[in-house]
């Protein structure tokens, strides 16, 4: 490891280099705000027309930039940015880093910024602000110091990890449009298609649902010891929550591929469980009364019933909550079960897909974390070839 050298960040980049000037040219811009990217991954980009840009809304990325969230950096509001439109503008929050790509690889640079040890280094130095959020300076990330190989083994340590980055983003992609084709199912069969004959009533006459009672404080711990014990949607991902907390003393329970709704602020995000888990107060369980084996048309029922479960957002003197008694209430048109398996035969392949590639993301995501600092230390090396042409 000779070869690699110890340098600051600040010298092998430029941190927003590009702003909207007087001379913008485009009628409206993709603005992407710090909360719409979440470890490179973008939910949502606004298309807003130039009268209506947001006070933020100043600064524009160009190919492989990195976008870095300034506020509260254990969040993981990050992502490389590659081939943009012109006219996308980023907000204010983040820092723009722009590799000098004759000294260090854009790619190389965002494994390298994603490193947990470096992402709860920032989240220590962004506590130390006097903001009134934990919050960076630029200068805090050109700060940094950084173990820097060669170009040609910073390229093969990227093509690992970028490998790995790219089978998970094509499996979230994939989950997407499976979910998607399922949701259209479900409407075409239960309310495009419903029938007057079927019976109305109420959601506790379709399922039996638990509502979450947080355990004790000191059951809880990191440590994999217990069972895993959601608290509400903060730990909520694509579909399955992640797990972090877990209880030796668990209360109220929700079995394998549960529909989990959570229950408080905000009221009416969804998830399922992957297993059978504990259930704190933020958090409420589903599941088919008359067949469990239901899950898929559960997922789903509870998802087309989201308008009026969000209503609830509303209620409450400090934040919007649904209680139990809420729940049962709720108004609904009940198919025959006949029509409800016949649904389930053709939909659950679909969602057991997306099941899967959950699975088969979480393998990959563990892979490519145990691999990440393991591959930017040096301890595991890549074979790679100079330069000069030489394999080293």
């Amino acid at each position: 490891m000779s070869e690699w050298s110890i340098q600051l960040l600040s010298s092998l980049i430029v941190i927003n280099a590009h702003s909207i000037g007087k001379d913008w040219q485009y009628e409206n811009c993709l603005y992407l705000d710090t909360g719409s990217i979440t470890r490179g991954i973008i939910s949502s980009i606004q298309n807003i027309k130039k009268e209506n840009f947001p006070s933020r809304a100043k600064r524009l990325v160009k190919n492989l930039d990195i976008v870095y969230s300034l506020v509260r950096p254990n969040q993981e509001h990050y992502g490389l940015i590659i081939s943009p439109p012109k006219n996308m503008v980023v907000s204010t929050g983040f820092a723009i880093l722009s590799a000098n790509k004759n000294k260090i690889n854009p790619y190389f640079l965002y494994h390298w910024l994603t490193q947990s040890e470096i992402t709860e280094l920032l989240h220590s130095i962004a506590e130390g602000s006097t903001s009134t959020y934990p919050s960076l300076k630029p200068e805090d990330l050109g700060a940094l110091k950084i173990n820097l190989p060669p170009l040609s083994e910073q390229k093969a340590i990227a093509d690992v990890l970028s490998s790995l980055d790219d089978k998970i983003d094509l499996l979230h992609r994939q989950n997407k449009t499976l979910e998607a084709m399922a949701e259209t199912l479900f409407r075409q069969w239960f309310i495009e298609e419903a029938q007057e004959d079927w019976a109305k009533g109420i959601l506790k006459d379709e399922f039996y649902f638990v509502m979450g009672q947080s355990p004790s404080g000191i059951s809880f711990n990191e440590d994999n010891i217990g069972i895993p014990m959601y608290q509400g949607n903060a730990d909520f991902g694509f579909r399955f929550p992640s797990k972090r907390v877990f209880t030796t003393k668990p209360t109220r329970f929700a079995e394998p591929l549960d529909t989990l709704i959570s229950v408080r602020a905000p009221v009416g995000a969804q998830n399922m469980a992957f297993e059978k888990c504990c259930i704190g107060r933020g958090l409420s369980a589903f599941r088919y009364k008359p067949n469990p084996e239901f899950y898929t048309y559960t997922y789903f029922k509870l998802r087309q019933l989201m308008t009026e479960i969000r209503c609830f957002n509303d209620e409450g003197t400090v934040f919007g909550s649904i209680s139990k008694s809420d729940f049962e209430k709720i108004k609904i048109v009940i198919p025959s079960y006949k029509q409800i398996s016949y649904f389930e035969n053709i939909a659950k392949p679909i969602n057991d897909k997306v099941i899967k590639n959950c699975y088969q993301i979480s393998i990959l995501e563990s892979l490519r974390d145990t691999l990440l600092p393991k591959l930017m230390s040096g301890e595991v090396r890549v074979r790679y070839t100079t330069e000069a042409g030489e394999s080293a």
